[in-house]
């Protein structure tokens, strides 16, 4: 094989990694959705344009120290919010 093969041999090798990682990165961030166990303090701290769906749907969590523990769910709960409804919102804004 002479250099200009193993150059384009080596290119191509590159680019077929890249293309496959690029894919799998895909897939991960479509797997990645916000679900009602995760904390406050998680959903905010991955995705910060969250707080205004939060605030949207009457909850300033993201300035008490408490609901960073808190799940999104036990925070809807506990303020009447319909829980399926601010998952909905919550990761239009995520994608």
């Amino acid at each position: 094989m002479c250099d200009a093969q193993k150059n384009n041999f080596l290119a191509q090798q590159k680019q077929e990694v890249f293309t496959e990682m690029k894919k799998q990165t895909k897939k991960e961030i479509k797997k990645e959705k916000i679900t009602t166990d995760m904390t406050f303090g998680e959903v905010m701290s991955k995705y910060p344009k969250t707080q205004e769906v939060f605030m949207k749907h009457g909850m300033a969590c993201f300035g008490c120290a408490f609901a960073m523990q808190e799940t999104v769910e036990q925070g809807a709960m506990a303020h009447g919010i319909d829980v399926k409804k601010l998952l909905e919102d919550l990761n239009k804004i995520v994608k």
